[in-house]
């Protein structure tokens, strides 16, 4: 096993690093403060690739594997996680439309979305249905070679903001499950659908979060992803991925969190002496450091899993999802804690890194519904060795 990053890798590091410490960190404050959602930046990081990072390249994507864009995510998250994570949901969608969409459909999207052109949020959360996503209640009622939709999304990232929706809704009858339930592309200024307010958050101002409302939305049958029945699949297919991602925004919030600790203990002195002087709080930053390894090694193994299309890779996604959120969170709350009262105030960016990296500890699954998954898994005979 080789732990280093390729030449290739480190060229990605460097060129996310870059664009993230020129076109995001010096806004990012200021994103967070007014409610920016940077879509100029996002063009620009459309630009470099960073907008379909594993999306095909023959559909104008970048192409790369699953660790190689861990690697550019963890940079872009470090100068602002909360851009850097819509970044990586837009991401998601994109693959799941170049993935399982036909032909013409991605032909028609895909392109625009790997560009940054087109913007899209994904959409399977309701206002009845969360971490039971399976019991959604929008509803696509086939109509000749229309689908007809009707139903409610809540607390999408983007909404109201971006061009495309790709949408879960329920295609079978009402006790159908998740057997029941298909994929859709919509223009997010199609007729009929309409946005709520931009949620106030703890975290993630620098993207909009709202209700989406359908009603008596009609699209083509042609925009819909995959066979009817297959859209849950195909949500947790982009869900894995999407759990590494946000994982990767951890990451680079704490890197960033636990960077500027250090730099804060050489700098702060108190009793005669620097903070770094201390054992106790030299203790304390080791503890901060191993944690934040602990979780990119877990985060980067489940990324080859998932390239390598590994059986337990679902296991694994969900086992870095929960540690390296958890973790991370954790790094960015000590970090703030060793700033003291400096930490607690806006005009460092502890605050803000903490508030952004509390959320990913409830989406894209909450931490609870991984543990189901984990232990679900792990009961099963052969797990345990097979993953040893």
């Amino acid at each position: 096993m080789d732990f280093n990053l390729t030449e290739d890798q480190l060229a990605f590091r460097d060129a996310a690093r870059a664009f993230a410490e020129k076109a995001m960190a010096p806004h990012a404050a200021q994103w967070d403060a007014e409610h920016i959602f940077p879509v100029d930046v996002m063009k620009a990081a459309g630009e470099m690739g960073f907008m379909g990072m594993y999306t095909p390249e023959a559909l104008g994507g970048m192409g790369l594997s699953r660790l190689d864009t861990s690697v550019i995510v963890e940079e872009l998250a470090a100068a602002c996680p909360s851009t850097a994570a819509f970044i990586t949901i837009h991401n998601m969608a994109t693959w799941m439309v170049a993935s399982f969409a036909s032909k013409d459909l991605r032909q028609e999207y895909v392109p625009k979305m790997a560009s940054g052109e087109w913007l899209a949020s994904y959409c399977l959360t309701e206002p009845g249905a969360g971490s039971d996503a399976a019991s959604l209640r929008t509803r696509a009622v086939r109509d000749g070679d229309s689908y007809v939709l009707n139903g409610s999304k809540m607390f999408i990232s983007g909404a109201g903001a971006t061009d495309v929706l790709v949408l879960m809704a329920r295609t079978g009858d009402a006790g159908s499950g998740a057997k029941g339930i298909s994929t859709f592309v919509i223009p997010a200024d199609a007729e009929g659908i309409s946005y709520g307010k931009n949620e106030e958050k703890m975290g993630w101002h620098s993207q909009p979060t709202r209700l989406v409302t359908l009603e008596d939305v009609r699209i083509p049958a042609t925009n819909r992803v995959g066979e009817e029945g297959d859209g849950f699949a195909i949500a947790m297919k982009g869900l894995d991925g999407g759990r590494l991602n946000i994982a990767t925004c951890s990451l680079g919030g704490a890197q960033a969190a636990l960077l500027r600790a250090r730099n804060y203990m050489h700098e702060r002195q108190q009793f005669g002496k620097p903070l770094a002087a201390f054992q106790a709080l030299q203790f304390k930053l080791a503890d901060m450091a191993t944690n934040l390894i602990a979780a990119r090694q877990m985060v980067r193994l489940g990324a080859f899993k998932l390239d390598q299309a590994d059986p337990e890779a679902t296991l694994h996604c969900a086992m870095a999802k929960r540690f390296a959120t958890d973790a991370c969170f954790e790094v960015a709350n000590e970090a703030l804690q060793l700033h003291g009262g400096y930490g607690y105030i806006r005009e460092y960016p502890l605050e803000r890194y903490l508030r952004d990296l509390r959320v990913h500890q409830i989406l894209e699954g909450t931490n609870e519904i991984m543990r189901l998954i984990i232990a679900r898994r792990l009961l099963d005979d052969g797990v345990i060795d097979a993953i040893q």
